[in-house]
């Protein structure tokens, strides 16, 4: 038996791949998604040739390809990088924050460093880039490369987001999109067109999407820098929020949701689902479409799988039923006992907190 939902929806493709779009894939693809393998077909697409040729000299995949290229609203406008990566405000406010005091303390070393440091460091700009005056607009190059069916976008240059973002107005339901992951700022001005959370949303949702998971990193500013959660300098324990991670699905469980989507198009939803660890969005979409999703697997094991991932923290989770039982039963296991925390649930609580504030990011 498969050992986790996505394995169970990997084993059960039968004319399908699972195609993905990463959208600046320094470091590499989340290996989440090489539970799909070998149904799994990416596209990796980065401003950094060096990091370009070191992923794909250790792709071991066929269906796998990576492509140097700065990505572009319009095909015929330079990519203007003199001003730095990231927009204007976002440079501005950068400045302020103490991880990019700890960048000027490294910035010597970091000149001489090998590629995966810089990039460690989110230096990317200090790599050996692609012609900014020869950039790509991804739907297009998807046509070009024979792509009529993408399942999963993620999303994160730090710098150009939403003008790429754009670049698929009104192309998402040809390409049959179902999921989309993209970095957010917690900044800006108001601006219609600023790489901003509010903007995101606003054209995520007129293009079909719900927003099914919100991550927030906060940064401290340089005046009182606190701890990196990360080995690197980016994003610290305490400080206001900056940046996030927006993660956008189709709602297919509703009734009179649209019901175009093939059947093994709705499972690896239900998969993208557990891997962002919404494994209650997944069941509900099982258990809403129940009769098409039968023909492809079990789906009461499906459910235990989802079960088991909710009660993570359990030696020995419940099946499905039982757990639902449990709640039908309103049992004292669904809340915290009254009374203050105890200790040993806030020590607890700090130390996951310090050492799996969430997923590794890509």
């Amino acid at each position: 038996m498969a050992s986790s939902f996505p394995a169970l929806i990997a084993e059960s493709l039968i004319t399908e791949k699972f195609r993905l779009l990463d959208i600046g894939c320094s470091g590499g693809l989340d290996p989440l998604w090489r539970a799909f393998e070998p149904r799994l077909q990416a596209l990796g697409i980065d401003a950094s040739v060096t990091e370009c040729n070191r992923l794909a000299g250790l792709e071991r995949n066929p269906d796998v390809a990576y492509v140097a290229a700065f990505a572009a609203r319009s095909a015929d406008k330079p990519v203007d990088i003199s001003a730095g990566p990231a927009a204007p405000l976002i440079m501005k406010m950068r400045d302020r924050m103490s991880f990019m005091r700890t960048r000027e303390i490294r910035d010597a070393r970091l000149k001489q460093a090998s590629t995966e440091e810089q990039l460690r460091h989110n230096a990317w700009e200090m790599t050996g880039l692609a012609d900014p005056r020869k950039p790509v607009v991804l739907p297009d190059l998807l046509a070009a490369r024979g792509w009529s069916d993408l399942d999963y976008i993620k999303l994160d240059v730090d710098g150009a987001d939403f003008a790429i973002l754009q670049s698929f107005a009104g192309r998402f339901d040809a390409l049959r999109v179902m999921a989309i992951q993209l970095e957010v700022n917690f900044v800006g001005r108001g601006d219609a067109e600023e790489h901003s959370f509010h903007n995101t949303d606003r054209f995520m949702r007129a293009h079909g999407f719900d927003l099914f998971r919100l991550d927030v990193r906060n940064f401290s500013v340089r005046a009182l820098p606190a701890r990196y959660v990360w080995p690197t300098p980016a994003e610290t324990v305490s400080g206001r929020p900056f940046q996030g991670e927006a993660y956008y699905a189709r709602d297919v469980a509703p009734p009179g949701a649209d019901g175009t989507f093939s059947i093994e198009k709705l499972a690896k939803l239900a998969a993208v689902f557990s891997a962002w660890q919404v494994p209650d969005a997944a069941a509900e979409l099982l258990l809403a479409r129940r009769a098409e999703l039968a023909a492809l697997f079990d789906i009461d094991a499906g459910l235990d799988l989802l079960a088991a991932q909710t009660q993570a923290r359990r030696s020995r989770p419940l099946p499905y039923r039982e757990y639902m039982a449990t709640f039908e039963a309103d049992k004292p296991g669904f809340y915290r006992p009254e009374g203050p925390v105890p200790i040993h649930e806030r020590l607890k609580s700090a130390w996951r907190g310090y050492w799996f504030p969430r997923e590794k990011r890509h």
